[in-house]
């Protein structure tokens, strides 16, 4: 078998301000953090040790996650910081140089291990990709996946030979520079003996060092081209629409919660909605003691999370609302996120509660 590694020790500078407080594998979608679609995705292929390399607000993914028995694996955590005057502040090794870090500490590293990033949406066959890595006698394997020409200057580009040995990365490239269509998913299968090739103590990138270094040092490193769903929160637009796709139902393995109480709306418990007095157009769900006043408008796809308040006259189109959050009478939030604090658009542009020359009225539910 394999084991796993997610690497959740980044920032995620540019999805904030979803992750000001929250790590971005803690980003909700459907209630449920991201990284716990990937872990459940990893128990489900039989990989049931799980090392997670963790620095910005590790408390909130620790705390969630525990030792990963609910879903019948075994997580462990690597933090990553440095003393700095008496405080205690995250400080992240890199991809490869964290995975160097807990090779030094314990050798954990000791068979094949699959790679992932802790904030994409996956629904890879982990168990073929493990195969072919296998029956190619491959040192590292980066899995890729054809991007429409147009977008190829958001990922790294990945060039390989007939064979599928990896020649060279180019780093969002230009479409008319472009040498391939095949984007690099960050995810990664690596045999033990690639972890010597990276300095110990060192920051150390994955991407941008290690790569480069297989490919001079004509090592045997190959790219699997795979079509599956991967979906990556890179920025707070791309959040907004994975959540419209997830909400339309497109992603498998991704249920509703709730209890369908008509075609598209879905609800959790104790919420008060006067069916005949509002006008709810689905898919929507609308999570447990959310109170819709009369008069308001929910379109769908949105996502009302649990406690929110929808005062009368209020329109809600196309968002997701984090849990309490209030919208204020008369209102209209088309194609945002909202939280108590802030609100975004779907081009990422923020909005805070408070400031004086927003024309949105939202706030705090709880009290």
């Amino acid at each position: 078998m394999a084991k796993g590694m997610i690497l959740a020790a980044g920032q995620g500078t540019r999805v904030r301000p979803l992750t000001q407080d929250l790590p971005k594998p803690m980003v909700p979608i459907l209630g449920k953090p991201v990284m716990e679609y990937l872990i459940e995705h990893l128990a489900r292929h039989g990989i049931t040790q799980i090392m997670v390399n963790v620095a910005y607000h590790h408390q909130k993914i620790e705390e969630y996650f525990g030792n990963g028995s609910r879903w019948g694996v075994e997580i462990g955590y690597a933090y990553e910081g440095v003393r700095d005057h008496g405080d205690i502040l995250p400080r992240p090794m890199g991809s490869a140089g964290g995975m160097r870090r807990i090779q030094d500490f314990s050798g954990f590293f000791d068979e094949t291990t699959l790679v992932l990033c802790g904030d994409a949406l996956i629904d890879l066959d982990i168990t073929a990709a493990l195969a072919e890595h296998k029956a190619k006698g491959a040192l590292a394997t980066v899995v890729a996946t054809e991007v429409p020409l147009q977008d190829v200057q958001a990922y790294g580009i990945v060039l390989a030979n007939e064979e599928g040995r990896i020649q060279s990365f180019q780093e969002k490239p230009k479409p008319e520079q472009a040498k391939s269509r095949l984007a690099s998913t960050g995810i990664y299968i690596f045999e033990p003996a690639v972890l010597n090739m990276v300095p110990s103590g060192k920051v150390y990138d994955i991407g941008s060092e290690l790569f480069p270094q297989l490919v001079a040092e004509k090592q045997p490193f190959f790219v699997q081209n795979c079509d599956f769903h991967w979906i990556d929160i890179g920025r707070v637009s791309d959040y907004w629409s994975v959540l419209q796709r997830v909400l339309k139902g497109e992603i498998a393995n991704m249920p509703m919660p709730g209890k369908e109480v008509k075609p598209g709306i879905w609800v959790g418990l104790n919420t008060s909605i006067p069916w005949d007095k509002v006008k709810i157009t689905g898919p929507v769900y609308i999570g447990s003691s959310v109170r819709v006043e009369p008069g308001a408008t929910i379109t769908g796809p949105a996502w009302i999370g649990h406690g929110c308040v929808i005062r009368s006259g209020a329109k809600v189109t196309r968002s997701i609302l984090f849990e309490y959050t209030r919208i204020a009478a008369d209102m209209h939030f088309s194609e945002m996120i909202v939280s108590r604090h802030y609100c975004v658009d779907r081009y990422g542009e923020t909005l805070y509660r408070g400031d004086d020359s927003a024309h949105l009225r939202w706030g705090d539910a709880r009290a």
